[in-house]
């Protein structure tokens, strides 16, 4: 094949740039690293059967009264009347397991939200680096990486997430990438390789979670591949890439809605 027909992956410094970068993307990966995408990729890896992001935290109350699980975070911290944030350690609690959550993140669900209409929404953070990559070049199908960054602003942790998923698409010789967006962010993961703990000491995420305490947290989500989970977004609710493989198989025979595939009530 000639290299100019191979399927794209680049990347999006934040969701203010979405649209400028979606048209002719069919998988868009998001990333959050401190702290969304690393939490919703432990929990599916850990056995949460499903996690329904929303964009408002009156959304997450709703569902709350409703008698849901919900999570809610703000600024790096847990939202007054919710027992749960963004924390990747609070989903290994094994009450947890089987459970759906209901999430809502400063940055990561806002993300999330943007992008659902595109034909495949997964999740990708440095947690599940090696085998989101394999998923993506099994797919072979255009990929745009989507950096939550803060409050619509560039930031470090995404875009090195982002270049080092690039770097390792490309290496498979089957992908292409122009975008100088995509070139940058590959320079700076690269730059970060050795010790990115030490890299991203100044970043300003990383100084607001260490205000708060939550350098346990920051070691944790810039651990590469502790986890394998591929979250899929399916009707709206992020599952295991096996559920959804499921749910994609029994289409044709009437169980197509992912909030069904999870035992949701739909009415």
């Amino acid at each position: 094949m000639n290299p100019q027909e191979f399927p794209q992956i680049e990347a999006c410094f934040s969701p203010r740039d979405f649209y400028q970068y979606e048209e002719g993307f069919e998988v868009v990966v998001v990333i959050d690293v401190l702290r969304a995408t690393s939490a919703i990729c432990a929990a599916i890896e850990n056995g949460v059967e499903g996690i329904i992001p929303v964009s408002t935290v009156e959304d997450a109350r709703a569902y709350l009264d409703k008698g849901y699980i919900a999570a809610a975070e703000r600024e790096g911290k847990i939202v007054e009347g919710f027992t749960l944030g963004n924390s990747p350690y609070s989903y290994l609690d094994e009450k947890l397991k089987g459970e759906i959550v209901v999430l809502t993140t400063t940055n990561g669900t806002k993300a999330i939200k943007i992008a659902e209409h595109k034909e495949t929404v997964v999740i990708g953070s440095l947690n599940n680096l090696d085998a989101l990559v394999s998923w993506i070049v099994s797919r072979g199908e255009n990929t745009l990486l989507l950096a939550s960054g803060w409050k619509d602003k560039f930031n470090l942790e995404d875009t090195i997430c982002a270049g080092a998923i690039i770097e390792g698409v490309l290496s498979s010789k089957a992908f292409r990438t122009k975008e100088d967006s995509s070139i940058a962010a590959m320079f700076l993961s690269k730059s970060a390789r050795d010790n990115q703990f030490a890299f991203l000491k100044s970043s300003s995420h990383r100084i607001r979670l260490r205000n708060l305490n939550l350098n346990a947290d920051v070691k944790y989500c810039l651990t590469p591949n502790n986890l394998s989970a591929i979250p899929i977004l399916k009707d709206g609710v992020l599952i295991s890439q096996e559920n959804f493989d499921k749910a994609v198989k029994a289409e044709n025979g009437g169980k197509s809605n992912g909030e069904e595939m999870v035992g949701l009530k739909t009415e």
